[in-house]
């Protein structure tokens, strides 16, 4: 029996790619936008390849029983959760608002949040079943002008790290996605802060960062195609990447991510190093 595929932010990038993908492969789908008429041509693609689509906003919590029962009565019960939902917040951490701040955490972190608490009890009851967690890069590895977005990241590979020992014994495996730069659209939509980049900052770190950010839009090397091929492997079993399934926590993808990954190992072996003895003489006498 085809497994069925629930899929947020099925309107672009990865979502939508992943959501086709797995269309093609006879697998069932029911992806998520946050408002069809805008994302209609996306809508058009799933719908013609045999999948439903539902509108789902994650930053609304009271509507999200709901949706996943739609979901469930449409499918019969979901075997694959992938919460792609999100965006980018870029600016200072200075300079972000208390507004802008919840805003990001609620899209990353507590709409995926929303979603598995939902979805626990039909993935727990069929088993052999997969909770799919996309990070980025940014979820390991903090660059800055991407504060909230890194921490809404690395809030959700937090969750996920618990949230897989605490559901293996449910045959439910957990996978946290951390893609580096593709070539999708997610550059173009990222949101800057309201207030322009306060002065100190500019011509630093943040401002240099930014600037590399708008200059890398449509030049990406990641191609996306392949990056929700990997997924689907290891999320299936099958194909090149069909053998990390279930022996894998994370799955980095891109080169760039692979050497910023182990970059920041490397930092946090030589801070352990560096540490290791004020550390190691805290005990009590």
């Amino acid at each position: 029996m085809s497994p069925t595929w629930f899929i947020t932010g099925a309107s672009s990038g990865f979502g939508l790619d992943l959501a086709l993908l797995a269309l093609e492969c006879g697998h069932k789908v029911i992806g998520t936008v946050r408002n069809a008429s805008k994302s209609s041509t996306a809508v058009t693609a799933i719908k013609s390849a045999g999948g439903e689509i539902l509108e789902l906003d994650v930053t609304k919590p009271e509507i999200v029983p709901g949706i996943v029962e739609k979901a469930n009565a449409l499918s019969g019960g979901i075997d694959i959760l992938v919460n792609n939902a999100g965006y980018s917040l870029l600016g200072a951490v200075e300079d972000i608002s208390d507004a802008e701040a919840h805003a990001q955490l609620e899209t990353n972190f507590f709409g995926p949040l929303r979603l598995i608490r939902a979805l626990l009890p039909t993935l727990r009851a069929r088993g052999d079943t997969t909770i799919v967690n996309v990070s980025s890069v940014a979820g390991q590895d903090a660059q800055p002008a991407c504060g909230l977005y890194a921490a809404s990241k690395f809030a959700l590979e937090g969750l996920s790290e618990a949230l897989a020992r605490e559901v293996e014994p449910f045959g439910i495996s957990v996978l946290i996605v951390e893609p580096g730069a593709f070539r999708t659209n997610f550059l173009s939509a990222v949101q800057k802060t309201q207030v322009p980049l306060s002065e100190p900052y500019i011509g630093g770190p943040v401002d240099v960062v930014l600037g590399k950010f708008e200059a890398a839009q449509g030049r990406q090397r990641g191609d996306p195609a392949k990056a929700v091929r990997r997924v689907f492997e290891v999320v299936t079993g099958t194909g090149e990447a069909g053998s990390l399934k279930g022996k894998v926590l994370r799955l980095p993808l891109g080169p760039d991510c692979v050497e910023r990954v182990e970059g920041k190992m490397a930092r946090l072996q030589g801070d352990l190093d560096a540490a290791r003895g004020v550390a190691m003489g805290t005990d009590l006498d």
